[in-house]
């Protein structure tokens, strides 16, 4: 029988195994997120070994390219001001595992519909002036996962660079186009219906992509096309996000590691 490499749940390791059924991936859970025990940067190259066994991406589409070294795209920042404590770190080629505790409920369920949705592994912990309000660990949040994007895209060699996904939710139904392009932009036509959900207070909501836009260098377009309740409307528009960006950030097979750019850089200037 012939032998397969695969990623094992720790992500640590890379081994064989029989070709059998591949085994079924880990149950996503509130359980710490196992990143792999490597530096954090834009000096990892993608990994492709273990897709190109399989020939297949992790979106489905053929590998990317061959690369003797498996390794994960990962970004880690810890951010610490007078308000706020934050702690992120990501693994754009994880397996949608979230381990995230905000001080902000409705937001920790959102970013795990970022993880879940976007097959990335996000882990995120923060305090905050929550006394106060949300405000400023809402941001400064978004502002760290924006950086941490940065960090785990490098030079953003070999990506589809552009990503569209319209995701419904019940009446809900929203839209979202981004492009990695260096230069952050952000159009949000969401019109929520209510000042809040639960505790969380709408107006955050865009406040929250502004800043992670910001510090990312993205383009973002959002538009929600129906929805009257806030809830499926938010929820809606963080999973559109997240599928939106796991397509921008998967390998072109075409592309064969070049920079998707005529100018050919892709940069924050």
């Amino acid at each position: 029988m012939t032998t397969a490499p695969f990623f094992s749940p720790s992500l640590s390791r890379l081994y064989s195994a029989r070709a059998s059924p591949v085994p079924k991936s880990p149950a996503r859970s509130k359980a710490a997120v196992a990143f792999p025990a490597r530096p954090y940067g834009p000096s990892l190259r993608p990994r492709s070994l273990v897709m190109a066994a399989a020939g297949v991406s992790g979106n489905g589409s053929p590998a990317a390219y061959e690369d003797s070294t498996v390794s994960c795209r990962l970004g880690e920042v810890k951010r610490v001001t007078k308000e706020t404590n934050v702690h992120v770190k990501i693994n754009l080629d994880g397996t949608g595992v979230a381990d995230c505790s905000t001080g902000i409920p409705f937001l920790d369920h959102m970013l795990d519909q970022l993880a879940s949705h976007g097959l990335f592994d996000v882990y995120v912990k923060a305090t905050g002036d929550t006394h106060i309000d949300d405000h400023h660990s809402n941001e400064d949040i978004a502002l760290a996962i924006g950086t941490a994007l940065l960090q785990a895209l490098g030079d953003r060699k070999g990506i589809n660079r552009f990503g569209h996904f319209t995701a419904p939710l019940d009446e809900a139904a929203v839209e979202v186009i981004l492009d990695l392009s260096g230069r952050p932009h952000l159009s949000c036509g969401l019109s929520i219906p209510t000042a809040r959900v639960g505790i969380y207070d709408t107006q955050l909501v865009e406040h929250f992509f502004q800043s992670l836009v910001n510090t990312s260098g993205m383009t973002l377009h959002i538009r929600q096309l129906a929805g009257n309740n806030s809830h499926h409307i938010i929820e809606a528009t963080f999973k559109a996000f997240a599928r939106a960006l796991r397509q921008a950030t998967e390998y072109d097979l075409r592309r064969h590691g070049t920079i998707p750019s005529s100018k050919g850089v892709l940069s924050r200037s």
